[in-house]
């Protein structure tokens, strides 16, 4: 779920808060498993030969689990997956100091960038148009100053709203990141990015394609957000449980899907105070958090698309929602209003529709 579903930032204080989250890393064959995942939607497994590797992406915890009858190609699997996440780590993830989005951000550019970061960066500007701003990648700096505000106790604000609102109308705006084939630059000083909203998508989608590649039917790949290759192996569709947003350890509503991806958004995912008034997905325009709805579930081809749609609509508003759809043929919405109601993507769609 979430635009940055989990949050991106490098305090140690927050990192702290950030891993008491995160997976571990484990390989395991299992009857009847379920994977159980930290971005709001859960997976229901038949009785079969399981391989469930539990891992941290861009700093979130996230499962992957396949099927598969050999234990030696499953395990030669995922030390290539194991490979591939720490290649796309070394990109995309706020986490490392080292990264290149880290170093873009310290640095004010970065040279020689990689096709991945370029790519993405450039995604989130087509998202950005497409949601008339709402959706931002330059809102890292929001997130540091409500970070030192609410959780590491140096960077109290008077007036946290004023704040965010100037910080907003200096640092946000995706316009003036320049994306250049040699150097990705940004366009003033303390401005940053984060790719949650639509890189762990992106992650993905790129390590279901690579088993899907390799001849895997049937994959289950949350990473931050959730991309399925196939049906289940029971020949039937995935069985999808969303979290209730108003009560998150339990499962509100289930979905029928296959061969898509799915994105889930909402501010209850990381909440910087107990009201859940701010939380970590932030309406660029404003500087404040986005309130307009509790939750949103789209599905669309892909894992990466998905996540850009959701958090562009949850902070848009649900009266945006059918437009910014429309831009991505086959992609729908399920949204929770604040009084708990489920919605569709249109007024007279039913939940079913998904």
């Amino acid at each position: 779920m979430r635009l940055n579903t989990l949050p991106a930032m490098g305090m140690s204080t927050c990192d702290q808060k950030l891993r008491s989250r995160r997976g571990f890393l484990r390989i395991a064959a299992a009857a009847a498993a379920v994977p159980a995942l930290a971005g709001g939607v859960r997976a229901l497994a038949p009785r079969g030969k399981l391989y469930d590797w539990q891992l941290e992406v861009m700093g979130a915890s996230s499962e992957l689990a396949f099927w598969h009858e050999d234990p030696v190609v499953a395990s030669r699997t995922i030390d290539q997956v194991r490979s591939e996440v720490a290649r796309l780590d070394s990109i995309f993830s706020l986490h490392r100091e080292d990264s290149e989005i880290s170093r873009l951000n310290r640095d004010g550019f970065v040279d020689n960038p990689s096709w991945e970061l370029r790519d993405q960066l450039s995604a989130g500007r087509q998202f950005s148009e497409l949601s008339g701003g709402a959706f931002d990648v330059s809102v890292q700096p929001l997130w540091e100053l409500y970070a030192a505000h609410f959780w590491t106790g140096n960077g109290k604000s008077a007036d946290i709203g004023a704040a965010a609102r100037s910080v907003a109308e200096r640092l946000v705006n995706y316009r003036l990141i320049d994306i250049g084939p040699r150097r990705i630059a940004l366009g003033r000083p303390g401005m940053g990015v984060t790719l949650n909203s639509i890189g762990q998508g992106f992650v993905a989608d790129r390590i279901a394609d690579m088993l899907a590649e390799q001849g895997f039917k049937h994959v289950y790949a949350d990473l931050g957000e959730t991309r399925l290759i196939g049906d289940h192996p029971d020949g039937r569709p995935w069985l999808i449980g969303l979290r209730d947003p108003k009560d998150p350890p339990h499962f509100g509503r289930t979905l029928d899907l296959e061969d898509i991806g799915l994105a889930v958004s909402g501010g209850y995912g990381t909440p910087f105070e107990e009201t859940g008034r701010y939380n970590h997905i932030f309406d660029p325009r404003t500087g404040l958090s986005a309130s307009k709805m509790t939750a949103i579930a789209v599905t669309a081809p892909s894992a990466m698309i998905a996540n850009g749609l959701a958090t562009s609509i949850y902070v848009a508003g649900r009266e945006h929602a059918a437009k910014i759809l429309a831009a991505h043929p086959g992609a729908k919405a399920v949204i929770t209003t604040a009084d708990g109601e489920w919605l569709g993507s249109q007024p007279d769609q039913s939940f079913a529709a998904i």
